[in-house]
C-alpha cells in the first residue's frame, strides 16, 4: 500500500475530528511539560541537597583512627599463653593522630591518574572565649587554595576573602552561627583556647555559611600554619589528607588500596555518606515515578479517544475496506493517528516544558541558611527531554496499538448490512 495514501487518510481522520484530536494532544502536551519541568525542578532540588554534602566532603579521607592498642601485656605473658584473655574497659593509648610522612604520601596521590587533587587538614578542638564562658568549637586548618579548587570552599564565604585566612597572619574564618554568639564581626579579634589551655588571638577576616546550622555554630577555618602554631606542631604536621577521584565510584575500592598502601585508616565518602544517599535516591526515584504516571494518564487520554475515533468511523473503515484496503493497512491508518497525535503534543510538551522550567528558574529563592542560592534550582539535563520524547511516542503507540487491531478486525459486510 502507498504509504502516502495511508498518511492522508490518517490526515482526513484526524482533521474531521479535529476537536477530539486537539483534546488527545493538549494530553499529550500538559503531560510532557509537566513531566519536564517537574523532573529539572525535583533533580535540581536534588542536586542542590547532594551538593551541600557531596561538595564539601572528600571522596577518600586519610586519617589515623584513635582506637585502643590491641597488643595488651596480657597476651605477651607466657603464663596465659595458652588461654583465651578477655580484658574489658580497654581505653585508647597514645596513638598518633599525624599521619606520618604525609609529605610523600601527598605527593604519591597527585601522581595517581584516578586522582584530581589533594588537599591536607588540621583537625582542632579548642575553645572560644566570650567573657566567662568558653564555647566549644573546631577550627579546620586548610590550604584554601586547594580548599576552594576541590569542595567550593570559597561559595560559601558571605563576607570577607577567603584568601585573607592564607595572607594574615593570626587569622581566622568564623561560621556565622558561631559568629552570632561571639557577636563578632570582621576586623575583630576573638580568643581561642586549647584543651592545653593555651590561649591565643585570632584576627576574623571572615564568615562563611555552609546551610547546615549545627555546622556553622561551632566550625571555623584557619591556615595550616595558623593551625599549627596553635597546636605547638612542626610544618609538617597533618592529620587529614582529603582525596578527590575522577569518578566516585571507585571510592570504596581506592581506599581500601590507600589503607594498606599508606598503612593509614580510609573513609570513602560512599560509607560516610550512606543514609545520605539512600536519601537522595529514593527522592529521584519519587520524581521519575511521578513524571511517567502524568504520562501514562496521557495514555489513556488517547485510547479512549481513537476508540470513540472507531466508533463512529465504523463506516468509513468499512469502505476503506470494501475498496481493497487490508486489514494491516487500516491497523497502519491508526498507528499513524496515534503517533501523530503524541509527536504534536509531545513536541509542544518539550518546548513549555522548557519554558516553565525557565520561569521556575527565575523565581527568587532566598534564605538565610543557603545563601550561595538566589533562585530556584532547575537541572536542565537534556537527558529528561529525550525521555519525556521517548515516553510521549511509546505511550501513544500503545494507547493506539489496541484500537488499531481492533479496526482492522472490523468485518465491511457486517457493517454495510447493518446499514
Amino acid at each position: 500500500m502507498n504509504v502516502r495514501l495511508i498518511f492522508r487518510i490518517a490526515k482526513s481522520l484526524l482533521l474531521a475530528r479535529w476537536r477530539q484530536t486537539l483534546v488527545a494532544a493538549v494530553g499529550v502536551t500538559f503531560s510532557i511539560t509537566m513531566f519536564i519541568a517537574l523532573l529539572s525542578f525535583m533533580t535540581g532540588l536534588n542536586d542542590l541537597l547532594d551538593g551541600l554534602i557531596l561538595n564539601r566532603t572528600a571522596h577518600v579521607r586519610l586519617f589515623n583512627e584513635i582506637r585502643p592498642n590491641i597488643h595488651q601485656p596480657i597476651n605477651s605473658s607466657p603464663e596465659f599463653k595458652d588461654s583465651y584473655n578477655f580484658i574489658r574497659s580497654i581505653k585508647s593509648g597514645n596513638s598518633r593522630q599525624e599521619i606520618y610522612n604525609s609529605g610523600a604520601i601527598m605527593q604519591a596521590l597527585r601522581h595517581d591518574s584516578r586522582v584530581t587533587g589533594v588537599a591536607p587538614k588540621i583537625m582542632v578542638q579548642v575553645f572560644f572565649n566570650d567573657g566567662s564562658i568558653d564555647l566549644t568549637g573546631t577550627i579546620s586548618g586548610i590550604d584554601v587554595e586547594q580548599e576552594s579548587n576541590l569542595f567550593h570552599f570559597g561559595e560559601y564565604i558571605v563576607d570577607g576573602n577567603p584568601l585573607d585566612v592564607r595572607d594574615v597572619s593570626n587569622s581566622i574564618i568564623l561560621g556565622m552561627g558561631l559568629a552570632e554568639k561571639l557577636i563578632a564581626n570582621v576586623g575583630d579579634v576573638v580568643q581561642v583556647t586549647t584543651v592545653n589551655r593555651q590561649r591565643f588571638s585570632l584576627k576574623v577576616v571572615g564568615f562563611f555559611q555552609s546551610g547546615i546550622q549545627e555546622l556553622d555554630k561551632v566550625q571555623s577555618y584557619a591556615s595550616l600554619t595558623t593551625t599549627q602554631k596553635i597546636l605547638g606542631k612542626p610544618s609538617n604536621y597533618i592529620t587529614d589528607i582529603q582525596v578527590k577521584l575522577k569518578n566516585i565510584e571507585e571510592a570504596p575500592d581506592i581506599a581500601k588500596e590507600y589503607a594498606q598502601t599508606f598503612q593509614t585508616d580510609a573513609e570513602d565518602i560512599q560509607t560516610a555518606n550512606s543514609q545520605f544517599e539512600t536519601g537522595s535516591f529514593v527522592r529521584r526515584l519519587i520524581s521519575y515515578s511521578v513524571g511517567i504516571t502524568l504520562l501514562i494518564v496521557a495514555g489513556f487520554g488517547i485510547f479512549n479517544i481513537l476508540n470513540m475515533m472507531i466508533y463512529e468511523k465504523m463506516d468509513s473503515i468499512a469502505i476503506l475496506k470494501a475498496t481493497g484496503f487490508s486489514g494491516q493497512d487500516v491497523n497502519r491508518i491508526f498507528i499513524v493517528i496515534a503517533l501523530s497525535i503524541g509527536l504534536f503534543g509531545g513536541t509542544l510538551g518539550l518546548g513549555f516544558g522548557f519554558v516553565l522550567s525557565y520561569m521556575i528558574d527565575q523565581i527568587p529563592f532566598n534564605t538565610a541558611s543557603l545563601p550561595t542560592i538566589k533562585t530556584y534550582p532547575i537541572n536542565y539535563n537534556p537527558a529528561f527531554y529525550f525521555i519525556g520524547t521517548s515516553f510521549s511516542i511509546a505511550t501513544t503507540y500503545l494507547a493506539g496499538w489496541a484500537p488499531a487491531r481492533k479496526a482492522s478486525r472490523i468485518d465491511p459486510v457486517v457493517i454495510i448490512r447493518g446499514k
